[in-house]
């Protein structure tokens, strides 16, 4: 973890429960994949996943991988500054930011994500394969890659409030 965040303080969700198997000489070998994310609701959010015999040892270790995995959303509002395609593999997420009271439009893995990560209003699209894993991933992936407006300002020489006057100039 790179936050100073306490781990009580995380909230975790299961998103997916699977049976997986080997086959080896001896026969099958049978074992669950759990998926988890934990967030903070406050901005950080973190996507794991635990493989054990047993399923509440996977839920353990695949919390603890996302714990490990945490990365800061820039929120604005209680939504996202700009709108962005998040992309892990075959996995594609469209998430655009939402007027206050919209609250989450997302299917069950991107909203669980969302949700933890303190996301109040956004509106997003699955483009791809929907496999739960890469679909929590390419999320995360995408929050991360949004830009506070002080790093695009600083970048391109100019004010914040130079950026939102033509937005608004726009938009107008």
């Amino acid at each position: 973890m790179r936050f100073n965040i306490n781990p009580e303080d995380l909230a975790n969700e299961v998103i997916e429960i699977r049976r997986v198997g080997k086959v080896t000489k001896g026969g099958k070998r049978l074992r669950f994949r759990v998926v988890a994310v934990v967030g903070d609701r406050q901005g950080h959010v973190g996507v794991g996943f635990g493989k054990s015999v047993e399923i509440p040892q996977a839920i353990q270790q695949a919390v603890r991988d996302a714990a490990k995995h945490i990365v800061q959303v820039p929120l604005v509002k209680g939504t996202i500054p700009h709108e962005l395609v998040g992309v892990f593999k075959a996995s594609r997420v469209l998430l655009k930011p939402a007027y206050p009271g919209t609250g989450v439009i997302a299917g069950r893995t991107v909203g669980a994500v969302c949700r933890l990560a303190g996301v109040e209003n956004i509106l997003t699209k699955s483009l791809g394969t929907n496999t739960p894993l890469n679909l929590a991933r390419a999320t995360v992936y995408g929050l991360n890659a949004i830009e506070p407006a002080e790093a695009v300002a600083a970048r391109r020489d100019k004010a914040v409030e130079d950026l939102v006057e033509v937005r608004d100039a726009k938009a107008g």
